[in-house]
């Protein structure tokens, strides 16, 4: 029947402790404290933290919320979806908290994006599980006879695993005419029973009493534990040991060496012989704990440490000390020694992250909290005070939290990846003790990339030189960009910029690879028809949002060899080169019978005609210029010499691979009036020409000159804008009377180039029909009734390549 009314009470006393307590709000702290009974079920709802501290439920899993917690067994667990604190397993207070008065479960919880820390107290509430124990089943005692009523003997306590109220909190005795119970409240160390005698003991009539002593919690229905007390009585011994002291008191420095002396205490008995001999123990009510951390000399008093001495654990110690006699019946006398510990520097700070960030943006705002820190030193005071700081030259600094031993790591200037993007961070924490203890911690941070650059060109701006009838659909040349950002920052794309312009309509015939930067000519230039063109391309990065960058590309054609010499003159009516010159017989040596006109699309060298002549019917007769292509006489006309005369002319330029082209002047001898006839013919002919052409050549040098002008002053322009480091040295070339009639050389880096234009004589004329191509030299060494033919010479600017 006792038995289910036990476990009746105990069942209750379950129910009750899986009941939910009343939510408590810590003002001064900031902090969350809930109650809970101890040894609950596993599951049991302890509270709903995301409801009490109004957090969104809706975010607490993508910011994972959790429990920072060291333990791998951990008590409690909240739950992300929402934010309800579980019991995790079931929870025993006295394993927890061992017998504190109050069991208090510290909870760290975290929120990321933002970092927002959070504390929780929970409280675990004792239940009355456990009965109280005595360590002795049966205390026997030895009292003299001659004790008067009131004498004192102290007894061990019992001692109940439950604290508060449900620890030991009354004592009972059985019934006993001689002895009655006191019970003596020691804090701490709980009650302590004491057997009084209550009336004269005489031996000869009652031996021995025997007792039972029983103990009880404050349960509802309390539960009990009972010792056996045999009192044995001894013969006359009145005199009990007197200490020397009312109080004993010391100070002992935690981590005293073993052997140490803590105190040395003194008793005197004013009884003789054994019943005079005092010998000291510790009392039957010390702890365990305390038993292990010191000894005493029973003959002299004298305390020792025999354990390590923990400030952090327990900073004062009370002991009871006993004096007794030797008598039959020993008589005992108690005193108290307390003890307080000295705290010494002994605990190095500990440092401790809590939540961390290990990548951070190079964007991020000064101020931007990177990790919180947690520090902590067991030792009390001065010795306990921790200052933290960063070792290196870094952009971070630690910021001290409302919290004490907390810290915030932040940025204090702003980041850039492309000068550092690793940090190692050295954490120093040093207490105030003397001399100080230093504990480190190393923190790696990765600074991770923004797109904060743009591309940027090798060059700006960029100068090409392509041939002219190159292969369509090919690479022509390449740009080239970077970018010091990275990944997708760094990932670069090229094109052009057209922007529909008529000056930009070459780049429609223009594709640009955009990974590469190879620019491809869908076409064929033409140096003839296009000497240079300018464009623009922009290169792009793959970053968010994305950055670009521009540079101007210059284009010059480089001519080809492509262009034959054309004959001008002569041109028979039927279109072929031939024609027939007719002169006197007896003209002198030296006398201008004709000259041969052609002209070159091409420029430079390769526009640069000679004349030869091929076929002569007698090689005697005539002679050709090969720069001018005069033909003249090279003696006088003899009698016997042919009416008629053959001259094939061949006409070559100066290119790499030679283009030609022959001409056909067919000279027949006349008697001097016919050829008097003829030349007035002529000049009148002539005449009419050169009235029909004045205008056209005007025109033309007009053109001409304002063009070279316009060429000069776009070179002077691109040299100047050039960023890179050229030297451009000009040198004087020889001046050619034939169709290269000015030229200037240049160096540019490692290249040389020749520059080739226009360069007028005095007294000058541009031919008629030949399109100012050519420039010739006049002959002063004709007559005045002579026409004076010209060679034309190219206005356009060019370069050439070495």
């Amino acid at each position: 029947m006792e038995q289910r009314r036990y476990e009746g009470r105990r069942a209750r006393g379950y129910l009750v402790g899986c009941v939910v307590a009343v939510l408590l709000w810590n003002v001064a702290s900031a902090q969350i404290r809930y109650s809970i009974s101890e040894e609950v079920n596993e599951g049991t709802v302890v509270g709903n933290i995301a409801k009490d501290l109004g957090l969104d439920k809706s975010t607490l899993r993508d910011r994972k919320y959790r429990i920072v917690s060291s333990n791998a067994d951990p008590l409690f667990h909240v739950n992300q979806n929402d934010g309800v604190l579980y019991v995790s397993r079931t929870i025993d207070r006295e394993e927890v908290c061992a017998q504190s008065s109050t069991c208090l479960i510290n909870l760290k919880t975290v929120l990321e994006n933002p970092l927002e820390v959070h504390y929780v107290e929970v409280e675990v509430l004792d239940i009355n599980d456990h009965s109280p124990i005595f360590t002795e089943k049966e205390k026997r005692l030895e009292i003299s006879e001659s004790v008067l009523p009131g004498a004192r003997f102290q007894l061990k306590a019992s001692r109940d695993r439950d604290s508060g109220q449900f620890s030991v909190q009354q004592y009972k005795l059985s019934h006993s005419d001689h002895f009655r119970l006191e019970v003596k409240d020691k804090g701490e160390d709980g009650k302590i029973p004491i057997l009084v005698v209550q009336k004269p003991l005489d031996r000869e009539t009652a031996g021995s009493h025997s007792l039972i002593l029983t103990a009880l919690d404050g349960g509802k229905p309390p539960k009990s534990g009972t010792m056996n007390i045999l009192v044995k009585l001894l013969d006359i011994n009145d005199n009990a040991p007197v200490f020397s002291k009312d109080v004993y008191s010391v100070v002992l420095d935690e981590n005293s060496p073993i052997g140490t002396t803590v105190i040395e205490v003194n008793a005197t008995d004013l009884d003789e012989g054994t019943n005079g001999e005092v010998v000291y123990s510790f009392s039957n009510s010390m702890n365990q704990n305390i038993l292990n951390l010191f000894e005493i000399n029973p003959l002299t008093g004298e305390i020792t440490v025999q354990g390590l001495i923990d400030y952090e654990e327990k900073d004062r110690y009370e002991i009871e000390i006993e004096a007794s006699d030797k008598g039959t019946a020993p008589l005992t006398t108690e005193k108290s020694v307390i003890i307080k510990i000295v705290d010494v520097n002994d605990n190095a700070p500990e440092i401790e992250v809590t939540s961390f960030s290990s990548s951070i943006p190079e964007n991020s705002r000064p101020g931007t909290t990177v990790a919180l820190i947690s520090v902590n030193d067991l030792d009390s005071g001065l010795n306990g005070k921790v200052i933290c700081s960063l070792v290196e030259d870094v952009p971070f600094t630690l910021s001290p939290s409302l919290k004490d031993n907390m810290y915030s790591l932040v940025t204090k200037s702003p980041l850039d990846r492309e000068k550092k993007a690793n940090y190692e961070l050295t954490i120093v924490g040093k207490d105030a003790g003397q001399p100080p203890l230093f504990f480190t911690k190393k923190i790696d941070i990765v600074v991770s990339d923004v797109n904060d650059n743009r591309p940027e060109f090798s060059l700006s701006p960029y100068t090409f030189y392509v041939t002219e009838a190159n292969e369509p659909g090919t690479s022509v040349f390449s740009v080239k960009a970077f970018d010091s950002d990275e990944n997708d920052n760094a990932l670069i794309s090229y094109h052009i910029l057209r922007d529909g312009s008529g000056d930009n309509k070459v780049t429609s015939f223009l594709n640009i690879n955009t990974d590469s930067g190879d620019i491809l000519a869908l076409k064929s230039f033409d140096f003839e028809t296009l000497k240079t063109f300018q464009f623009r391309i922009v290169a792009t990065d793959s970053g968010t949002p994305s950055l670009s960058s521009n540079v101007t590309v210059n284009v010059f054609i480089l001519d080809q060899n492509d262009n034959a010499p054309v004959i001008l003159y002569p041109v028979s009516s039927n279109g072929s080169a031939e024609g027939v010159e007719e002169i006197p017989r007896n003209v002198n040596a030296g006398h201008l019978v004709t000259k041969v006109r052609a002209y070159d699309a091409d420029i430079g060298y390769n526009g640069w005609l000679l004349f030869s002549l091929q076929e002569v019917t007698d090689h005697s007769l005539f002679g050709l210029d090969r720069y001018t292509g005069r033909i003249r006489t090279l003696r006088s006309f003899t009698e016997t010499d042919e009416a008629e005369h053959k001259l094939v002319i061949l006409v070559k330029d100066n290119g790499n691979v030679s283009l030609s082209a022959t001409a056909t002047v067919i000279v027949k001898l006349v008697e001097p009036k016919e050829a008097f006839a003829a030349a007035d013919v002529k000049s009148a002919t002539n005449d009419e020409e050169d009235n029909n052409v004045t205008f056209y050549l005007m025109i033309t040098l007009g053109s001409v000159s304002t063009l070279f002008l316009i060429s000069i002053i776009v070179l002077i322009a691109m040299q100047c804008s050039k960023s890179t480091d050229y030297t451009s040295k000009y040198l004087q070339e020889t001046n050619y009377d034939g169709t290269l009639c000015h030229s200037i050389q240049y160096r540019s880096g490692d290249k040389r180039y020749m520059l080739v234009g226009p360069r007028m004589s005095v007294g000058s004329t541009i031919v008629p029909g030949s399109h100012a191509n050519t420039l010739g030299l006049p002959d002063r060494r004709h007559t005045s009734g002579e026409v004076r033919h010209i060679q034309r010479c190219d206005i356009l600017i060019y370069f050439f390549h070495f």
